[in-house]
């Protein structure tokens, strides 16, 4: 049954009778859930890690915003990428990953490496080249991360140097 139309007030009465703000479509007045067995990995990869799609458009229809986990095993690099214009926030679950780019802001360019641990978090702004390593020879490390674009923009590069990045 369809929300009633609004009143003078802004507000629209759904089926069982609550008001709730007119714009608000049904499907957006309610929470979803994800359970570990409900991510998908038809994600855009990195060599040397595994994506794992959790909140998304495909998943639950979200609009703005993309999350999910990232997955590097024992003594694993990952391959140079950036996220396009995506703001990438990133939280360490387990294990010691570290994220290295390179710092160009010097008088000479200086690759750069942030080891962490669990409990940790890393901002990646838009464009900035960078991979993920796991040194731990045995424990593969787990991040969770969420971006501002609800799309998981993947851009993989040759190298951490910016001659590679085209800016759309």
């Amino acid at each position: 049954m369809p929300v009633q139309p609004s009143d003078p007030t802004g507000l629209a009465r759904t089926p069982s009778g609550v008001l709730v703000p007119a714009g608000i479509d049904p499907f957006h007045r309610t929470l979803h859930h994800v359970a570990p067995s409900g991510l998908i990995g038809q994600t855009s990869q990195t060599s040397g890690m595994k994506r794992l799609e959790a909140i998304s458009g495909k998943t639950v229809g979200a609009e703005s915003l993309w999350m999910g986990q990232t997955h590097v095993a024992a003594s694993m690099t990952s391959g140079n990428h950036h996220h396009g214009a995506s703001e990438t926030a990133i939280y360490v679950v387990s294990g010691h990953p570290a994220f290295v780019f390179l710092d160009v802001e010097g008088d000479e360019p200086v690759e750069h490496r942030i080891q962490t641990g669990p409990g940790d978090y890393i901002f990646v702004p838009p464009f900035v080249p960078h991979r993920e390593e796991n040194p731990d020879p045995e424990t593969e490390a787990v991040v969770v991360i969420a971006r501002t674009t609800q799309e998981a923009i993947v851009e993989n590069l040759d190298g951490l140097d910016w001659s590679e990045v085209k800016i759309r």
